[in-house]
């Protein structure tokens, strides 16, 4: 792996700030510090900045280049072809042009690195003379579709979900694992540079008042725990989490106090922060950039991660809903009522468990109490979700070192009338010197501003 930081990166995350989109309003450098410094203190190297072709993207591209280079950090460009064109391949290149010289700019074996969502079919030759200098083409081309790798220095790989191989949650007849996806794309790449994605979640629920409908989820449970211990034993050259901000898929990693702008997605998003996923990718970031096949030698206090959906699958809320009605479905991902795939989601409470010795952890879920023992390091539990309060504490040598009440309670109803299927992860974390344990994060809430679309600036890692 590559270990000049000035020059390089292990590791590289989506953080679809899939919206430069839905971050049209930030007014200054400083208003991506916050993001920058965050991602830094996980280990994070670089952000890709996914873009459209909006007229507030170059505005958003210089904020977020300085504010990069003020923090230390890198960012690269990712075009996102539901914007872009295939046959644009002369200003693709002239875009990239445009940014490569920055301080911020990441470069890889001293070229300057440009990634894609999607973009198949596009002249890479004649990008790659637009630019004018040395590039690390790694797009998210599908090897399914032929691509010519000797056109590109790597590929991207987005389909961090388990699937049915066409883009839906899978079927006992169609599972595709991600895993699966890594296989595929290794055999394309022959050798060449492999990014591997790593997502938390899956769901989104657009209907009819905006113009890209779509209504669907990927089973994600405890994909994110597992998806990481993967990660380890694959050891690909770079990965991407996926995402940093796109709230509409609700696999945002990022806080919710983020600045951003509202497409309609803060119904399902609003008092749901992700921040307790952010906590279990530090120690796996650190043992990936190290080689290492576990996160255990990285986790120096006690910390425990849970998360679960605010409702059971089964609620009908059919009434309510604002899915209910016909809508746009040119994409073939709108779904009336519940999302498609909705039943492959489990109604359990997820817990992962970083601990620096063994424990025991118990989970009281609506009333129901379940005891486990966890060992010393990572380890993930899932217990039957319960109606009403959820609290967690961890126990050792007969005391309780961490323990709590979360601030979001499962109903058995409509949060909102809507079927929401996104996640509530958040978490309870003790010191490496002895203190009262604390929850780390207070409720949060995504604000609403105009719409933003769903594929802009995307912030990949």
């Amino acid at each position: 792996m590559p270990k000049d930081s000035r020059r390089q990166t292990d590791l590289s995350l989506h953080t679809l700030c899939k919206k430069i989109g839905i971050v049209s309003n930030r007014k200054s450098a400083s208003d991506y510090d916050d993001d920058m410094k965050r991602a830094k203190s996980l280990g994070i190297d670089a952000f890709a900045l996914n873009i459209g072709v909006d007229p507030y993207t170059d505005q958003q591209l210089q904020l977020a280049y300085e504010s990069a280079a003020n923090n230390q950090m890198k960012v690269f460009l990712s075009f996102d072809f539901n914007w872009w064109h295939t046959d644009q391949a002369t200003a693709v290149g002239q875009k990239i042009a445009q940014y490569a010289g920055k301080p911020a700019q990441l470069l890889v074996d001293n070229k300057v690195f440009v990634s894609s969502f999607a973009g198949d079919g596009i002249d890479v030759a004649v990008l790659r003379a637009a630019v004018g200098r040395s590039i690390f083409f790694a797009p998210n081309f599908h090897p399914a579709y032929g691509t010519d790798i000797s056109t590109v220095d790597g590929l991207l790989n987005w389909m961090a979900w388990p699937n049915n191989g066409n883009n839906k949650a899978p079927t006992p007849n169609h599972m595709v694992s991600v895993a699966d996806g890594d296989r595929e794309y290794a055999n394309a790449l022959g050798g060449k540079a492999y990014i591997a994605p790593v997502s938390p979640w899956f769901f989104t629920h657009f209907g009819p008042e905006v113009s890209y409908s779509k209504n669907w989820n990927f089973p994600s449970d405890l994909l994110w725990f597992n998806r990481w211990n993967e990660i380890l034993a694959l050891k690909p050259r770079f990965i991407e989490i996926v995402t940093w901000n796109d709230y509409g898929e609700s696999h945002y990693i990022g806080p919710l106090n983020s600045p951003h702008t509202d497409d309609g997605a803060s119904k399902w998003v609003n008092d749901m922060p992700h921040d307790g996923w952010l906590d279990i990718s530090k120690p796996y970031i650190a043992a990936f950039k190290a080689g290492e096949s576990s996160p255990n030698h990285h986790i120096s206090s006690d910390e425990l991660v849970y998360w679960y959906r605010p409702a059971p699958r089964g609620v009908n809320c059919d009434s309510t809903d604002t899915c209910m009605v016909p809508a746009n479905n040119g994409s073939g991902n709108y779904f009336m009522g519940r999302p498609d795939g909705w039943q492959s989601m489990a109604d359990s409470v997820f817990v992962v468990s970083l601990l620096t010795s063994p424990a025991k952890v118990q989970v009281n879920s609506g009333g129901t109490i379940y005891n486990y023992d966890a060992p010393a390091g990572a380890s993930a539990k899932e217990v039957p979700m319960g109606v009403g309060a959820q609290s967690f504490a961890v126990i050792r040598g007969g005391k309780s070192i961490l323990s709590g009440t979360s601030l979001k309670e499962i109903i058995n109803g409509c949060v909102c009338g809507l079927y929401n299927f996104n996640a509530y992860a958040e978490s309870l974390i003790g010191y490496s010197t002895p203190c009262s344990p604390i929850f780390k994060y207070k409720q949060q809430f995504a604000k609403s501003s105009p719409k933003f679309r769903v594929s802009k600036p995307n912030w990949r890692w």
